[in-house]
């Protein structure tokens, strides 16, 4: 709307519009920074560090969930499998004749054979970087002409890993401490064992959930994300210890009185007596190989 004044001069109406930067008020000048555009625009920032973090994380909770144990067919008890384990890395470990542990090895890889996908990959990848590893240190003995000792060592990390591993991939959380309980371990050991396999996972789910949060609420450029993912450790240490208090108060209200009910002993199975021949047999090959050293 236009509306002409005495003195003939057009004065427009702008209700509305924006002022032009130094405009002038019925108060003064506007400041400087009330006349600034109000465009922002962060500089651009990798997460590639919270990213990597948080795949971690989730890697760990994924084997932790569906790595629980999975029984085989033709499996034996649970504690028997404990001692059959432990006796084989055992021998495999005092063994000074390689041709035992190359034996151990080939039947630690027909029993890895029947494991399932998943359990075969973990097996065989943290066995090769065990056995890796071993064979880094002792690469100066193989710089000073002894090579059999290293490739003995390598060998036996091999085994004994893979033996560890197809035990506890091939047994459930809670028929392992069920043998614990069969062989008279402390009960403080099973508790503490139970609780901690049960609520890490709910622990490495806050913690990919205060990842997540760090990193959409990151804006601009990082230059110390270190520091960052060190506060959400500091957090989770706070979370994990209320955690702790608020178990221990459920514990005491439902009449926890420090003494774990020992869950039923499992029996033996009727395969455990071929498990038993094949142990009477490995033990048999040990003594006389160890006899021709």
């Amino acid at each position: 709307m236009t509306v002409r004044a005495p003195s003939g001069r057009d004065i427009s109406d702008e209700r509305g519009a924006a002022r032009e930067p130094g405009a002038t008020g019925a108060g003064g000048p506007l400041p400087s920074w009330l006349a600034e555009p109000e465009g922002y625009e962060p500089a651009r920032d990798r997460d590639a560090f919270i990213g990597k973090s948080m795949l971690s994380v989730a890697g760990v909770l994924t084997r932790l969930r569906v790595d629980d144990g999975r029984e085989a067919p033709f499996s034996p008890s649970p504690a028997f499998k404990l001692v059959l384990g432990l006796a084989c890395i055992l021998m495999t470990s005092l063994a000074q004749n390689f041709v035992f542990v190359l034996l151990m090895l080939a039947l630690v890889l027909v029993r890895a054979c029947a494991l399932p996908s998943s359990a075969l990959r973990r097996v065989a990848g943290v066995s090769a970087g065990a056995a890796g590893v071993s064979l880094l240190v002792m690469l100066p003995a193989i710089l000073l002409g002894q090579g059999h000792a290293p490739l003995l060592l390598g060998t036996k990390v091999l085994t004994t890993t893979a033996i560890a591993l197809e035990v506890a991939l091939t047994t459930p959380a809670h028929e392992m401490m069920r043998a614990l309980s069969t062989f008279r371990v402390s009960e403080v050991v099973t508790l503490t064992l139970g609780l901690t396999l049960k609520y890490i996972v709910v622990l490495g789910t806050v913690a990919l959930e205060m990842l997540e949060a760090l990193r959409l609420r990151s804006v601009g450029r990082n230059d110390d994300k270190r520091a960052s993912v060190g506060g959400v450790g500091g957090m989770l240490f706070l979370k994990s210890r209320e955690a702790a208090e608020d178990v221990a108060a459920a514990m005491r209200c439902r009449g926890f009185d420090g003494r774990m009910a020992a869950p039923a002993r499992g029996g033996l199975r009727a395969q455990d007596a071929a498990w038993a021949v094949g142990l009477a047999l490995l033990a048999c090959a040990f003594g006389y190989l160890q006899s021709l050293v």
